[in-house]
C-alpha cells in the first residue's frame, strides 16, 4: 500500500466512525477538525516507536473506536487485533472494517484483556494503550500477552513522578522494563503527549494474569 493509499484509507475509516458516532457513542470527539488531530495525528504520534518494535502481531488495548490501532495498523502493515471489552463498540468497529475491506488485516476482540491473556499468552510483539489506565496496571495487563522482547507503547497525556515510580517499582515483578520516553505536543499547540515504551524482559515473579479487574482495583506493589 502506498503512503497516499494508506492516508486515504485512514481518513475513510475516521469518516465512517464519525458517521456511526452520530447514532452510537463511539467517541466523544464529533468535530472533523478535532478528530483529525486527536484521532489520526495523535494515533500516529507513536509510529516511530511501533516501527522500532519487534516484528509480529500488534494489539491495541482498550481500543474503543479503533484508535490508535487502525491508523497504526495501516501505517505499518502489521496484523492487528483491536481489544476492547465493550461488545457493542467492537461490533460497530468490525462492521466498518468489513466495509473498507480491512478485516483480513485488522480483527477485533470483544473481551477483557485478562481473558485474552489466558487464550493467547505471549502472542503479541507490540501493544499500545492510549489513555487507558495507570502505568502500573498497564504493565501487569500487557506482560502476559507479550512475547519476550515484545513492547508496550503507552500514550499518556501527563505522567507525574508518582505514577512513573509506582510502575517502575513493579517492573521486576511483571518482567517489564522502561526503555524509552518521548514528549511531544500535537499540531494544535496545546495537546501534550508522553510516549513511554516498556519491554518484556522476562517471566516476572508473579503469576499473571490475575483475576479480571484486579490490575486496576488492587495494583501490584513491590515486595518488601
Amino acid at each position: 500500500m502506498t503512503s497516499s493509499e494508506c492516508r486515504d484509507l485512514t481518513h475513510q475509516y475516521l469518516d465512517a466512525i464519525l458517521e456511526v458516532n452520530k447514532t452510537t457513542n463511539l467517541t466523544r470527539i464529533a468535530s472533523q477538525t478535532e478528530a483529525e488531530i486527536l484521532h489520526i495525528e495523535d494515533s500516529l504520534a507513536g509510529l516511530p516507536e511501533i516501527e522500532a518494535a519487534p516484528e509480529g502481531l500488534y494489539g491495541d488495548l482498550g481500543s474503543g473506536g479503533g484508535f490508535p490501532g487502525v491508523p497504526l495498523a495501516l501505517a505499518t502493515g502489521r496484523m492487528t487485533v483491536l481489544i476492547d471489552s465493550v461488545k457493542k463498540k467492537m461490533a460497530l468497529v468490525s462492521g466498518v472494517l468489513d466495509e473498507l475491506g480491512l478485516s483480513d488485516q485488522i480483527s477485533t476482540y470483544d473481551g477483557r484483556i485478562e481473558e485474552l491473556a489466558l487464550d493467547r499468552p505471549g502472542s503479541f510483539s507490540v501493544l499500545t494503550a492510549r489513555a487507558l489506565s495507570r502505568l502500573v496496571s498497564l504493565l501487569e495487563l500487557a506482560s502476559p500477552l507479550l512475547s519476550k522482547g515484545g513492547q508496550l507503547i503507552c500514550y499518556k497525556a501527563h505522567v507525574d513522578d508518582e505514577e512513573l515510580e509506582e510502575a517502575r517499582a513493579v517492573e521486576n515483578l511483571v518482567g517489564m522494563r522502561l526503555v524509552s520516553r518521548r514528549e511531544l505536543v500535537l499540531s494544535d499547540g496545546e495537546t501534550e503527549r508522553s510516549i513511554l515504551v516498556f519491554e518484556k524482559v522476562g517471566c516476572g515473579k508473579v503469576k499473571l494474569p490475575r483475576r479480571v479487574g484486579m490490575a486496576q482495583k488492587n495494583p501490584l506493589k513491590p515486595r518488601s
